[in-house]
């Protein structure tokens, strides 16, 4: 079995979290920061952060710059029982992309976003960032667990 095909199998059997810790021992870059919006521009194929990590200068975050994909854990100050709490409040704050085609992606057949929120999480997931600029409210907003959906609701009734 080749490097490539055990990271299908380990994905098809796993949760992947495709906003994931960069430093996790089976972490992935999934994509890059790219454009004047920041928005994901997907690898063809998924690298190992550990190939990756090192070549990151020293004073660059590496998640303002790339995405990286992990395990998702029972542990993360997201979940709530089986289910993602972040994947349910970036539905709620952010418009979908157009309609069409969902980005290719590697890690569908074992994303917890894909398995919770469907197509609806495809069309968000290239415009969200593991570490957003704190100046950016509503991501500051979405990216906190204590959020609850009435509060986004309210945040965007307050900005129309």
């Amino acid at each position: 079995m080749t490097d490539g095909a055990a990271r299908e199998d380990d994905t098809a059997r796993t949760a992947w979290c495709p906003s994931g810790a960069a430093h996790a021992p089976e972490s992935l870059v999934l994509g890059v920061r790219a454009g004047v919006d920041g928005r994901v521009a997907y690898l063809a194929d998924p690298v190992p952060a550990a190939e990756v990590l090192e070549q990151i200068p020293a004073d660059i975050e590496p998640r303002r710059v790339l995405r990286f994909a992990s395990h998702c854990v029972a542990e993360c100050v997201n979940r709530r029982g089986d289910d993602c709490t972040l994947i349910e409040r970036v539905v709620t704050a952010y418009p979908a992309a157009a309609t069409g085609r969902v980005p290719q992606c590697h890690l569908r057949a074992g994303c917890k976003w894909w398995s919770q929120a469907g197509v609806d999480a495809c069309r968000r997931c290239p415009a969200i960032s593991t570490r957003h600029h704190t100046d950016d409210e509503l991501a500051t907003l979405v990216a906190d667990p204590a959020t609850t959906l009435e509060e986004i609701d309210a945040d965007f009734a307050r900005s129309a």
